[in-house]
This record gives structure tokens, sequence and C-alpha cells, in this order.
């Protein structure tokens, strides 16, 4: 009888070894001071205190995340460095919303087979991310899984730990009625709907990965892989201006179920969130989708984020102020008033 090995349960230990020894170097593109030094270990080493960072009273923020079933056009993409840039934004913006700064990230990725040059590529772009967001890749696991995942399937999982000093966290509870909706635009689709715009596009219109689309002036998978934005500069902006600070009520991260669900998460008892449709421009690639699928514009404002992926509420009196700091492309996309809490959508 021959003797089995590792090998021939789907599990090559020297490949996995060659695809470890590239990540080292990657990470360290994240690294500061901050990050003690360790050598080998089971976990990694994180200072709050000190290292020029010293805090009164400070608070850890965590979220965790996905990047869905954007995954499954990366895959038909053969593309697979930018969807770490996702994983490691729908962690960072979530904690974001809190008035939080990033410290470090985490990963899990789960693979079908080993394959060095992907998960290089898959760990390049939560590295590319981590640097966008200021956050340390402390770890991570990289998991090989035959007979789970099917033949050039995986997945990915983020996990953001970041801080705010209790006296600074944002939890929506200041909101007032009057206060402005600032709009920050999002990059595009982010990582939100695609069972929805992956239905649209290859199951109902037929497209392929690598048709261009004329109207959009890029490719299927080119459209579809756009990173989703990192708000981390902007929210960063606002936190180290104590004046910008205080004027700053609540954020809210625009991801599945649009503008309405995610700013009525953060407006408080008696408060709600008036959208005005048409205040702001809404991404070509929005109505592209629309026309391609025949979406009704209920169904495209309740799954995507139009546009906008990031919004804060803000004192009137300091609408100017903020809007020069964040950024000339914040937009106005209405106000809070009192009502049953909640969100809702003005007509044009």
């Amino acid at each position: 009888m021959s003797s089995l090995s590792y090998k021939d349960a789907g599990v090559d230990l020297d490949q996995y070894a060659e695809a470890m020894d590239r990540l080292p170097a990657l990470m360290r593109q994240t690294h500061s001071p901050r990050v003690m030094p360790l050598a080998g270990g089971f976990a990694g080493l994180f200072q709050l205190q000190g290292a020029g960072h010293d805090y009164e009273d400070p608070v850890l923020v965590s979220g965790t995340d996905g990047v869905g079933t954007k995954l499954k056009v990366a895959i038909q993409a053969k593309r697979f460095d930018t969807v770490g840039i996702d994983l490691v934004a729908m962690c960072v913006n979530d904690c974001l919303c809190l008035g939080a700064e990033p410290l470090f990230f985490l990963d899990y990725l789960a693979l079908d087979r080993d394959d060095p040059e992907r998960i290089a590529a898959l760990v390049k772009g939560v590295t590319d991310g981590c640097l966008q967001a200021g956050a340390a890749l402390l770890g991570g696991e990289t998991a090989i899984m035959p007979g789970v995942y099917a033949e050039g399937d995986f997945d990915m999982a983020g996990f953001c730990v970041g801080v705010v000093e209790k006296k600074d966290i944002l939890d929506g509870s200041q909101v007032q009625a009057g206060d402005v909706l600032l709009g920050i635009p999002s990059s595009g689709l982010h990582s939100n709907g695609y069972s929805l715009v992956r239905k649209i596009v290859f199951e109902h219109a037929g497209l392929k990965i690598d048709e261009t689309v004329q109207e959009l002036d890029a490719t299927v998978g080119e459209v579809l892989l756009t990173p989703t934005r990192i708000y981390a500069d902007i929210v960063s902006t606002v936190r180290k201006d104590a004046d910008l600070r205080s004027q700053v009520t609540a954020i809210a991260h625009i991801t599945g179920g649009g503008l309405a669900e995610n700013l009525g998460r953060v407006m408080p008892e008696g408060v709600r969130a008036q959208i005005q449709l048409g205040s702001w421009k809404v991404p070509p690639v929005f109505g592209w989708l629309a026309g391609l699928g025949n979406v009704a514009e209920e169904e495209m404002l309740r799954v995507f984020n139009m546009g906008i992926g990031l919004v804060l509420a803000v004192r009137p009196a300091a609408v100017d102020a903020v809007r020069s700091a964040v950024g000339a492309d914040a937009v106005v996309l209405g106000t809070a008033v009192a009502g049953e809490t909640g969100a809702e959508y003005l007509p044009a």
C-alpha cells in the first residue's frame, strides 16, 4: 500500500511555505514604531500608549467584514490585487464612524489550494488598503481548505481595531434637528450589492468580464473591481481639529441598504434624516446598471450607495468649515429634522 501525504489530500506544504515567505515583507510596509518587534510568536504586539501617542481615556473600537460576492468577479477577471483594499475599507470605514483612529488590521484568507502568486496578490491588496488607512497589518491566517472551496474559489475576512478618546466617541446621540448632512463621494459600487450586479451583468445582459463598456470607457472587470474608497484621511482631518470635531455629530458609512438605512442607524430618538434626491451627481455606473437590468429607482436606492460613501452630520454654522477641510467634492445632501427616528428621501 502506498503512503499517503498531506499533498495527496490537496495541501502542498512546500508551496504553502513559499507563499508565507512572501508575506512578512508586505506586512512590514505598514508597520510603524507602535508595532513591537517579535521574533516568531503566535500573535502580534501593538503599543497603544507611547511612541508619540498618549491617551487620557482610550476606548478600543473594533469592526469585521468581508468582501462578499465581489470576490467572484475577481475570480472571473483573474485579478486578485484589489479586493484586499475592499476588505480593509469595509472594516476600517465602519470603525471611522465612531471617530476612531485605525490602529491595526488582521486578515483571514481561505483558499481551495496552495497558490503563492494568488496569495501574494491578495495580501498585497490588503497591504495597500492598510497603507491608505494608516493601519498596521499586524497578522493574519491563510487556510488551505480543499473540499470546502471549489476549484479556484477563495474567501476573505478582515478585522480592524482602532482607538478613540471616550469623550470624542461619535455615536449619533448628539445629532439635532437642523444638522446638515454632508456627503462624501464613493469611488463607485464599493463592495455591496454584487449578487444583483452579477445577475444583471453576467446572467441578464450576458456580458463578458473583458468586454468594454463604451459609456464608462472601461472593461466590465475594471468597472466592477474598482476598489472601495477608504475615508481615513477625511475622518483624521476632523478628528485632529478640536473645533471641527465638536461640530460633527455623527458619521455614517453607506453600505448595503443605501443612504436611508445607514443614516437611520445614527439618528437619535426623535430625529429623522431627510435626503434630498437630486442634490448630488450619481456616477454613470449606477445608471448603466439600472438600465442594463431595468432596475427601479427605489431598488437602486435600497441596494447601492448611489455615489455617496460616507455622510457626516454637521452643525449648520460649521458646514462651510467642515466642507473646506474635507474636500470640495463634499456635497450637502439634506438635513436632520424633528420626527420619527430614521431616514427618508425627498423627491427631486
